[in-house]
């Protein structure tokens, strides 16, 4: 191919990504928006002891809310396969039998995890009042996490009937309930980080509901279950389930190994480590919203046989996040005063704040790489690179250089290491992501069918729901 006709597809390409980029991040902006304003709540309370308890609750939340996204990646891709085959009736009996399980499931393992978060809590370093703090939190969200696999779940299968819109919504009312309580409860009923779980608890109640609603009046609602289509559908949903989990429990682990080195410092860096945390959602919502939209472009010109505009896409997709992330990093740098203002964060929670607002939220760039990369494996047929490099950033990558940098830089050293961890696995998948896109052929035909579906539904549930 011309440099010419290459400058020509990736150009063409580039506007088809942003425009998709940008309205699929209008839903991620909200609740980032509504998880960084909780924030500020927190901190305007002025105790350090209640922002690092955050810090560590959001870790454990992380892995409750992955072990629901697997289950919700496998009822979407379900759904959607007996839809695109026709069968109605029988994506009607995966609905309610997906959501039966997700049911059963979540609460076993809701009531697993509220039994150990003392244990848990302590593992990820947390002590006295704060790891108390943690723990009261924690033991009044956790056991709506069945709420919120409702909620995935039909949010998923939602989309499997191409009602996008309705499962946004979802997300979206359930992100307004939590911005509009949270003062009220934090504040007006003097509750701190109590009411800030109790309006994250009516959030989730709020999603569930939502979007179960047109469910039940537009897409047949929840049937009878049956002894025989349960076994019959546990088969295909653990198969797309499992790996779905493994693969969204990576980055959690990852943050665990990052809160735990970062508790060493004490709660004043656990509070800045959960600010920068929130930050990066925010300011960066439009490149996690890339991922889910490049997936299908890259999708569809595979299927189509159409090697030299995937390979555009890809190139597109990387110019996009570079942009972006100039963009928004010269913004952070320049506003670095106000937003750690806004905080009140003083001492090493300023440190922290500044680091990211400079050259660390640079480096997201290699992290856009990786999503784009992601999403490109996911929809050429090699799914499980993706979980390898999942995996691997956030263990083999992470734990060395988040030791080092703590041990030759203390607190500032744990979040360069984890940006470290960033930019060596996204280098790798782009390399690994260009060799898919230059050997298309040894891609058997049809495996993108399989699972650009699943690739999609994976990486918009875990943005919608990171935080929630």
């Amino acid at each position: 191919m011309s440099d010419a006709r290459a400058k020509f597809l990736t150009g063409s390409l580039f506007r088809h990504v942003t425009v998709m980029s940008l309205t699929s991040s209008v839903g991620l902006l909200a609740i980032f928006a509504v998880d960084f304003i909780d924030m500020i709540f927190i901190a305007m309370l002025g105790k350090a002891e209640l922002a690092a308890a955050v810090g560590y609750a959001a870790t454990i939340l992380f892995f409750t809310t992955s072990f629901g996204i697997g289950l919700a990646i496998a009822a979407g891709a379900l759904v959607a396969r007996a839809l695109g085959a026709g069968d109605a009736a029988l994506a009607a009996e995966r609905r309610t039998h997906s959501l039966l399980y997700g049911v059963l499931l979540s609460l076993g393992f809701a009531a697993l995890t509220w039994v150990f978060l003392p244990q848990l809590v302590s593992l990820l370093g947390a002590t006295g009042e704060v790891a108390e703090l943690a723990v009261g939190y924690l033991r009044i969200v956790v056991p709506s996490l069945p709420l919120l696999v409702i909620g995935m779940m039909a949010g998923a299968i939602l989309r499997a009937h191409g009602d996008a819109r309705r499962s946004m919504m979802a997300t979206i009312w359930g992100g307004v309930t939590n911005a509009v309580l949270d003062p009220v409860l934090i504040f007006g009923l003097g509750l701190d980080l109590t009411g800030a779980a109790l309006a994250s608890v009516a959030a989730r109640v709020v999603i569930a509901g939502t979007a179960m609603v047109p469910i039940m009046r537009h897409y047949g609602g929840v049937g009878r279950p049956t002894a025989a289509g349960m076994l019959r559908d546990l088969v295909p949903l653990a198969a797309i389930g499992l790996p779905a989990i493994l693969t969204q429990l990576a980055t959690p682990a990852g943050q665990a190994i990052v809160t735990r080195a970062m508790a060493v410092y004490g709660e004043a860096a656990v509070a800045g480590m959960a600010i920068t945390g929130r930050l990066s959602m925010l300011s960066f919502a439009v490149i996690f919203a890339l991922s889910g939209a490049v997936g299908p472009i890259l999708g569809q010109n595979f299927g189509a046989r159409d090697f030299e505009r995937v390979r555009a896409g890809f190139r597109a997709a990387l110019l996009f996040t570079g942009i972006v992330v100039v963009t928004v990093s010269a913004l952070l740098f320049v506003l670095r005063a106000p937003i750690a203002g806004l905080f009140a964060a003083q001492g090493i929670t300023r440190e922290l704040v500044y680091l990211f607002c400079g050259p660390l939220s640079l480096l997201f760039f290699f992290n856009g790489v990786l999503f784009v990369a992601n999403a490109g494996f996911n929809n050429l047929g090699h799914p499980f690179w993706s979980t390898f490099l999942n995996w691997g950033r956030n263990t083999v990558g992470m734990l060395p250089l988040v030791w080092l940098g703590s041990a030759t830089l203390g607190a500032s050293g744990v979040l360069i290491g984890q940006a470290a961890a960033g930019v060596i696995f996204g280098l790798l998948a782009w390399g690994l992501a260009r060799r898919v896109m230059q050997t298309p052929d040894e891609v058997p035909e049809g495996m993108a069918s399989e699972y650009s579906e699943i690739g999609r539904q994976g990486r918009l549930m875990a943005l919608l729901h990171l935080r929630r």
